[in-house]
C-alpha cells in the first residue's frame, strides 16, 4: 500500500501537497511502529519561491537533499531545537519539498506519547512540524532515506478528502518571503483538532 515512486516525481509540488491530506505516514524506529494521516501539509517550490530553503538555487549541505530525486525524507532542524518532516518531489535538480506540518495518530500513540513525554494524550501531539517528528520517531538521522524504505513510507489506504472538507491558505511562519508568504500553499483537513494552527 506504499505510494510508489512515481507518485513523487511530478513537478506540481502544490498539487502534490494537497494530494497527500489523508494519506497515512508511518515510521519504523527501533522497532516501534507509529503513524497516521496527514491533516495538514506546505508546499515549497524550489528555486522560485522565497520561502524555501532552496530559492535562487541555493545548494549547502543542509540544501542538497532537496536537489535529490523526489520520493525521500529532507529532515532539517529548525530554531536548534525542533527537527523538521519534509517530502522531496519531482526530479533531480529541482527542489521541491512539501512540510509535514500535523498527523492524526492511529498507530502506536503510546509510544508517540513517551516520545513527547506526554502522560496524558492530547491532540498537540502530533500538531505543528516539530510535533510530528518527534512523535514519530523522526529525525536528522534519516534524513534523504527513501519512502520505499521500511524505515519511513506513506500509504495510501483509501481515505479521500473531498475539496469542501480540504481549506487553503497562506503558510505558517514565513513572513521573511515577502510576497510569496501569501502563496496559497498550505493544506489542512477543516475542524481536524490536530491542525497546528488554523488561519484566523
Amino acid at each position: 500500500m506504499k505510494l510508489n515512486e512515481d507518485y513523487y516525481l511530478g513537478n506540481d509540488v502544490v498539487s502534490i501537497s494537497k494530494s497527500l491530506l489523508g494519506k497515512y505516514l508511518f515510521t519504523c524506529i527501533d522497532g516501534v511502529t507509529t503513524g497516521g494521516y496527514i491533516v495538514e501539509t506546505e508546499a515549497y517550490n524550489g528555486i522560485i519561491d522565497k520561502a524555501s530553503h532552496s530559492y535562487g538555487n541555493r545548494v549547502t549541505p543542509r540544501t542538497k537533499t532537496m536537489f535529490m530525486q523526489g520520493g525521500i525524507a529532507y529532515v532539517y532542524l529548525c530554531y536548534g531545537i525542533h527537527e523538521m518532516f519534509n517530502i522531496v518531489t519531482s526530479v533531480e535538480g529541482t527542489p521541491h519539498a512539501i512540510l509535514i506540518r500535523a498527523v492524526n495518530p492511529t498507530d502506536g500513540i503510546e509510544a508517540m506519547q513517551v516520545r513527547r513525554n506526554m502522560p496524558m494524550f492530547k491532540p498537540t501531539i502530533t500538531a505543528g512540524p516539530g510535533s510530528v517528528a518527534k512523535a514519530l520517531g523522526i529525525s536528522r538521522n534519516i534524513n534523504a532515506i527513501s519512502l520505499q524504505s521500511d524505515t519511513i513510507w506513506i500509504e495510501d489506504r483509501g481515505l479521500n478528502l473531498t475539496d469542501e472538507q480540504i481549506a487553503i491558505g497562506p503558510r505558517i511562519g514565513v513572513s521573511y518571503a515577502g510576497e510569496d508568504a501569501f502563496l496559497p500553499y498550505r493544506f489542512y483537513v477543516k475542524g481536524n483538532k490536530y491542525v497546528s494552527k488554523p488561519n484566523k
